[in-house]
């Protein structure tokens, strides 16, 4: 026997339903209502806040003293701290300690390794930064587990905030981690270490000296990419490496004279990826006898062997317009191909 509920019930039950979302929907325009205020509050705050101290950080990045300043109320400090990176980012030099004489005076590197320790993921990314452009030795210790740590983002900024602080230190202390790090971007870090190359290129060297077979070839690539410099009898000893993979990144690297006859030999290579790459080098540092090596390979099977090998002939300084004719006019059907495409591009560019 099927139950049914009295009338009266249902009544209730939609009277009370209606209400609660009546209720809900109040409340939820309250909310929208508190975040807006709150909102033109945050910014008022941050209007005032640069109406007064941008005047006084412009009078210290000019390199004019600044006499007493006025208190930094506590919650103004994030404030504070976002106005002063803005401005740092645009001044190198003195300016740049400039502004740093005016933080430590308000005592925004304590705050600012308070946050490093105990803020949120912004606010550490925040406290960061900082770090880096007050060159904080005191934080050395903190920026360096963060540079270990999981989180990409965060770990390659401590990574930069160390090297503005010590760039040597940086490196000794650094540079294994970076060979293992495959999730920093490359541009991040060669942006990083451009200021830095001469304390972290002999460095990275040993270091890579140190690595894993099975990391060395990730680790080289990396060493390539950065356009890092090795000895010529460490480079030389990769070139000799039967790990193709190791071979390849030692070719990428390969860029000056002192290592031409080892890149000469391996023109002939079976793999055309390393003829590719043998092509490529020979293009930066090679000699007129190295016109009759290029001009074989135009004929090679691979189409970007034949298509680089034309670049590189058409690259060198030192070629007359005679021989610039010869190789346009060639005999072999995919050689003059190749040496048109090329010629095109170059024009049009």
């Amino acid at each position: 026997m099927d139950y049914k509920l009295p009338s009266d019930v249902y009544l209730q039950i939609a009277f009370w339903t209606g209400a609660g979302a009546l209720a809900l929907t109040a409340l939820v325009g309250l909310q929208i209502i508190w975040l807006r205020l709150s909102m033109r509050r945050m910014q008022r705050r941050e209007q005032e806040l640069t109406l007064k101290w941008r005047p006084l950080l412009n009078a210290a990045v000019a390199g004019e003293p600044v006499g007493n300043l006025p208190e930094l109320a506590r919650r103004d400090g994030l404030l504070f701290i976002k106005l002063w990176l803005h401005l740092q980012q645009a001044v190198r030099g003195e300016a740049s300690e400039g502004l740093n004489g005016i933080a430590r005076r308000l005592g925004c590197d304590e705050q600012v390794r308070g946050l490093l320790a105990g803020g949120n993921r912004a606010e550490r990314l925040l406290a960061i930064l900082a770090l880096g452009h007050m060159r904080d030795k005191d934080s050395w210790a903190a920026l360096a587990r963060t540079a270990h740590s999981a989180d990409s983002a965060s770990s390659v900024h401590a990574l930069w905030a160390l090297v503005q602080t010590d760039a040597a230190r940086a490196a000794h202390e650094m540079a294994p981690l970076l060979l293992r790090r495959g999730d920093w971007p490359l541009s991040q870090l060669a942006n990083i270490l451009q200021n830095a190359r001469a304390e972290w290129q002999p460095v990275l060297a040993d270091a890579l000296a140190r690595v894993t077979p099975a990391e060395l070839p990730q680790a080289l690539r990396l060493v390539a990419a950065l356009r890092m410099d090795l000895p010529l009898a460490q480079l030389r000893g990769y070139l000799a490496s039967r790990e193709q993979e190791v071979l390849l990144a030692a070719l990428r690297m390969s860029h000056v004279p002192g290592v031409v006859d080892e890149v000469r030999r391996h023109l002939a290579s079976e793999d055309w990826r390393v003829r590719l790459q043998a092509v490529r080098a020979l293009g930066e540092m090679g000699d007129r006898s190295d016109v009759a090596r290029l001009r074989a390979l135009l004929s090679d099977p691979q189409w970007w062997v034949r298509y680089r090998a034309a670049q590189a002939l058409l690259a060198l300084p030192f070629l007359t317009n005679e021989e610039l004719a010869q190789l346009r006019n060639a005999g072999d059907r995919y050689a003059a191909d190749m040496i048109a495409q090329v010629t095109a591009e170059q024009e049009a560019a």
